[in-house]
């Protein structure tokens, strides 16, 4: 998680400052209420002095915004709003909310059958990403919630992006971003698909049936389970010297991550 203005990097560095500023930003230009952030801060163990730390953390926040945006802008940016605060900014000055707007306009420019737009505008989405979410941030469970939503879109997002590619032959340019996708997700049976399609359609065969022999392993060691029959579909397609057998792309479907980050 990172604050710039101007080029002046001024996040915080105290980890329950830095969660504080978290929760305000995921829930930018709404009011967060005192029993929200005690919550998230300390769960359900929170000392007797909580309501006062948590005091002293907004005002943390506030001297270090004071220093790089005047005292003025800090409170105004950073407001009391009873019966908790409120942290304003516009949406362009959070990378997360540009990241979804941009993933909506993408798929949506999909669904127009404008591939090239779409394809432009999925990349300048998941350009914003810099890492794991809220890497540098002990998440609680309210901030745990936002992760694993933000995280599900950003997964959708690739998932269309490749998609689009494909439909606009750019089969040979995919190959290293699949294998390294699949090296990042590992039981994403859809991954392993399309790097299966790509390397089947640039004439690698063998190296298809070595993808997918390296899948079966992971699922067998990870979890005791086959993979899926559209993937065992694919396998039998590639043995046999058919064409006419491959069957046809599979398409993107809903997934549940564990752990990547927008820059905030």
């Amino acid at each position: 998680m990172q604050v710039v203005n101007n080029g002046e990097f001024c996040t915080p560095t105290a980890p329950k400052v830095r969660r504080t500023l978290a929760l305000l930003l995921f829930r930018a230009n709404q009011i967060v209420d005192m029993e929200a952030l005690i919550d998230e801060l300390w769960d359900d163990h929170p000392p007797r002095s909580a309501v006062t730390t948590s005091q002293t953390y907004i005002y943390q926040l506030r001297k270090a915004f004071g220093r790089s945006f005047g005292d003025e802008e800090a409170s105004r940016i950073l407001a009391t709003r009873p019966p908790g605060y409120g942290l304003y900014v516009s949406d362009d000055q959070l990378d997360a909310n540009m990241f979804e707007r941009l993933a909506d306009e993408g798929r949506e420019l999909h669904e127009r059958g404008r591939l090239e737009d779409a394809s432009r505008r999925l990349h300048e989405a998941l350009s914003l990403w810099r890492g794991r979410v809220l890497a540098d941030v002990s998440a609680g469970k309210i901030l745990e919630a936002h992760v694993v939503r933000l995280e599900e879109m950003r997964i959708r997002t690739t998932q269309l992006h490749v998609q689009t590619r494909l439909q606009l032959g750019r089969h040979l340019e995919l190959v290293p971003e699949l294998r390294a996708l699949v090296a990042d997700h590992p039981l994403n049976e859809w991954f392993h698909a399309q790097l299966i399609t790509v390397l089947r359609h640039t004439g690698r065969r063998g190296e298809a049936l070595n993808a997918y022999q390296s899948l079966r392993k992971v699922l067998h060691d990870e979890l005791g389970i086959e993979p899926t029959i559209p993937l065992q579909r694919l396998q039998r397609s590639l043995l046999s010297r058919d064409e006419g057998h491959w069957p046809g792309p599979i398409p993107v479907q809903p997934v549940t991550v564990t752990g990547s980050s927008v820059a905030s």
